[in-house]
């Protein structure tokens, strides 16, 4: 990361520009390539980035020495393949992508071995997106997964790990790309599917008025961008549905309890779900 001074974003929604932002602080150079020219703008004048374009040119993208992906993964993808010809042989590309499995491969495929892409998922967000949302905060309790594959040096990895200690993550870890997206089916993916599932069970326009923080805590992600989560179930299908199997099987499992009025099954389903949460506050 020491000899990569200026990087370059693709992408400046909530995770662009909150990377963008902490990069920033740490007095890195931050290029960034937008399709909105108001969020350009935006960035600029709240000294989020030190230069911004709207067009994509071959000069621009080869004055950084790391980019980073902050777009949607079929965005991402089609991208690629429409410029891919601008990157210096040798050039070092990652991304802040959700899912991983028919996304990865086949960018390293059209970038070829002369260009390292190293995907990474920053665990991290809000319930609100685009640039006027960033905030570098969130990272500094979130989980980084890199997502490595035999295409990528040594080097070239640690580089992405390094990002990350900079960026400030709390946590970093390395998983294969199947590896990843099961694991985000059930951590993520599922929590925001019950989320919306739980407020979609109801249209009582006065809930607000009668709920605790149990209620407000558990639905606060079904405020969801509709574009993006549509397309990460979407490319995660297969693991997400064997994950909704699983946790309407467990739910079934906690009815029949009740339906049962067995207080001995709901207090040993209490008793396991309390000892697997606690496993967070080791």
């Amino acid at each position: 990361m020491e000899r990569m001074r200026r990087i370059l974003i693709i992408g400046l929604g909530l995770i662009g520009g909150s990377y963008a932002m902490a990069l920033k602080r740490q007095g890195y150079y931050i290029i960034a390539i937008d399709n909105d020219s108001n969020t350009i703008e935006y960035a600029l004048k709240n000294n989020i980035i030190d230069e911004g374009t709207t067009v994509v040119t071959k000069e621009f993208v080869q004055r950084a020495q790391l980019t980073i992906f902050g777009l949607y993964p079929n965005t991402m993808l089609q991208w690629i393949k429409e410029h891919y010809d601008l990157f210096e042989p040798g050039s070092l590309l990652t991304d802040v992508s959700g899912v991983k499995n028919n996304i990865v491969e086949p960018i390293q495929e059209i970038l070829g071995d002369n260009i390292q892409f190293v995907s990474a998922h920053p665990m991290a967000g809000k319930e609100v997106y685009g640039i006027e949302n960033a905030d570098d905060a969130i990272f500094a309790r979130a989980n980084l997964i890199i997502t490595p594959t035999e295409k990528n040096t040594k080097e070239a990895i640690e580089t992405v790990y390094e990002l990350g200690r900079v960026i400030g993550f709390k946590s970093i870890s390395e998983l294969s790309i199947i590896e990843h997206d099961k694991m985000i089916a059930f951590v993520s993916q599922l929590t925001h599917a019950i989320a919306v599932s739980l407020m979609n069970t109801s249209d009582n326009k006065h809930l607000k008025q009668y709920t605790g923080d149990s209620f407000r805590d558990l639905t606060r992600i079904a405020k969801i961008n509709e574009e993006v989560w549509s397309e990460l179930f979407s490319l995660n299908q297969e693991f997400l549905v064997e994950r909704i199997n699983e946790f309407v099987a467990s739910l079934q499992d906690l009815k029949d309890a009740i339906s049962a009025n067995d207080l001995d099954k709901m207090k040993r389903l209490f008793i396991q779900s309390t000892i697997h949460r606690g496993y967070f506050d080791e």
